[in-house]
């Protein structure tokens, strides 16, 4: 089926189907329809990530409740560990309401860890030693590079922003002239430090941004690069930043619980809020959107800061959820470099062992996961975990536009693409936003997969895993650009499964294997 491609999709083009609505949604609102008087169960998502806004006006009656907890009486009444966790619990709080808002990157944490051991060091003898002292070499390379780069686009960024439209007023008053060509600029002569500065700036931004351009506009939009930069330099790459003092836990005991706080909304609950919506949004209020699964809620778990979530906080926030009843862990966060992997691998093995579906974003790089490393990963040990799920970004139409620029990718690493692009979600304070990215497509799957849940509660997570797999919507000579280059490719040979999440199709085949359960009993 061709479609005709949109300059903007609907609002709520991720429920939707492409036969009915002439977009490449889930084709949740479709199946729910069919589904419409058949039992179902409450399936529990947890959403790992930077925090929820749980009294959002569409999230109403979408956020779990520990029911076995008092709320604020300061005592652990169901004794799992976390006193007063109504809602979930905050790994990046601390014991007084603090939080951590931003964080360094894992990559920043290793270069301090290693760089005491071996900066200046001749390369080690012992077999265990030169790997991790080749490990540090690849870290100081790319922590340097990065930086680097990161350091020179602020300071750029900062500079035209600051100084752009103040010093090209002041060439146009110079020269008496409204319209600037760059000969016009560079004709002005004068030993002036203030006028000098003016000519080279006003040349520079009309070298760049063309005669004529709105450089208040485009000033504004240079400032989203300006916060952009400015936070990987000022947090991300800062060798001097570190916030977990907040947290007070010891950062070195892996077995340690309790720490944080119970308020899982946090300081910028945007993102997890976001893709709380997209899941679980009230489908029957007239309000805000449409979520993709009916009968489902959301514990809220806040372990992702702005920068790179630790290995401890991501598996103890996994443990917390499939202790806590969770059916499905949503984990739109991801990072290059990894600390206490055996810490996270422990606790993906936990889920996998106790029937909880993983789905995981595949990251907005634009690369091949099957050769770029992108923690958690469910491959332990060589082998592949049975209840994860790897999701990469699309987009609303088919055409070469089809896969999100953005979106990793992955024959071997990435089981299935999903909704991406544009998705309009709720946002703190009883907001919506349009957001991209792979953390859109995860909790797209997710709330197909509770979808599926919800009505076949027999399945298990490895089935319900194995279904949504399997019954992806495919495209035959689907060409499409390969994320990160120009190059063209077949939208099958991006992920394991070659296909787009189909909420549909996922509850047929589910109602067959369902009817084989029961046959067999």
């Amino acid at each position: 089926m061709q479609l005709v491609a949109q300059q903007q999709p609907p609002k709520n083009w991720f429920t939707l189907d492409p036969e009915t609505d002439q977009v490449q949604g889930v084709s949740a609102d479709k199946i729910l329809k069919k589904l419409e008087g058949k039992d179902s169960k409450t399936i529990v998502v947890a959403v790992i990530d930077s925090g929820v806004d749980i009294e959002h006006e569409d999230l109403a009656g979408k956020i779990w409740i520990n029911t076995d907890e008092i709320p604020e009486n300061g005592i652990d009444d169901d004794k799992n560990g976390y006193i007063d966790d109504v809602f979930g619990w905050n790994f990046i709080g601390g014991p007084n309401g603090e939080h951590v808002g931003a964080d360094t990157y894992e990559l920043t944490r290793e270069y301090i860890r290693l760089k005491k051991k071996y900066e200046g060091a001749e390369e080690p003898k012992k077999k265990k030693e030169k790997e991790e002292y080749a490990y540090w070499l690849k870290v100081e390379k790319d922590f340097k590079a990065k930086s680097e780069v990161a350091t020179q686009q602020y300071e750029i960024l900062k500079n035209l922003t600051e100084n752009m439209v103040r010093y090209s007023s002041l060439m146009k008053a110079y020269l008496g002239q409204e319209n600037l060509s760059i000969r016009d600029v560079m004709s002005v002569e004068s030993k002036d430090s203030i006028v000098v500065a003016a000519q080279q700036m006003t040349a520079l931004a009309i070298q760049n941004f063309g005669e004529g351009a709105d450089l208040v506009a485009i000033s504004e939009q240079l400032a989203e690069g300006v916060d952009y930069y400015g936070k990987q330099v000022n947090f991300g790459y800062n060798l001097d930043f570190d916030p977990r003092g907040i947290v007070g836990d010891n950062w070195e005991n892996g077995k340690e619980i309790g720490y944080g706080n119970n308020d899982v909304e946090g300081p910028d609950a945007g993102h997890g809020t976001h893709v709380a919506g997209i899941i679980a949004a009230n489908r029957n209020n007239d309000i805000g959107i449409r979520g993709i699964a009916e009968n489902v809620k959301i514990m809220a778990i806040r372990a992702v800061p702005d920068g790179d979530e630790r290995d401890k906080d991501i598996a103890n926030a996994i443990r917390y959820a499939v202790d806590n009843g969770a059916d499905i862990i949503n984990m739109s966060f991801g990072k290059s470099y990894t600390y206490r992997r055996e810490l996270v691998d422990a606790a993906i093995k936990y889920a996998e062992k106790k029937n909880v579906l993983m789905v995981h974003a595949a990251g907005n790089d634009g690369k091949n996961n099957d050769n770029t490393d992108n923690f958690p990963t469910p491959v332990i040990k060589g082998k592949r975990a049975s209840n994860w799920l790897e999701i990469g970004a699309s987009s609303w139409g088919e055409n070469e536009n089809f896969v999100g620029s953005f979106s990793n990718f992955g024959k071997e690493s990435v089981d299935l693409f999903a909704p991406g692009v544009r998705v309009y979600s709720t946002t703190p304070g009883d907001k919506y936003e349009t957001y991209d990215g792979t953390s859109m497509a995860a909790p797209a799957t997710s709330g197909v997969a509770a979808i599926v849940m919800s009505y076949f509660p027999e399945l298990s997570a490895k089935q319900v895993k194995q279904i949504l797999a399997q019954s992806t919507r495919t495209f035959t000579g689907l060409e499409v650009t390969k994320p990160g280059s120009r190059d063209k490719v077949m939208f099958s040979e991006l992920s394991r499964s070659g296909g787009l999440v189909n909420a549909e199709k996922a509850v047929e085949l589910a109602a067959e294997m369902a009817k084989g359960i029961k046959t067999k009993k």
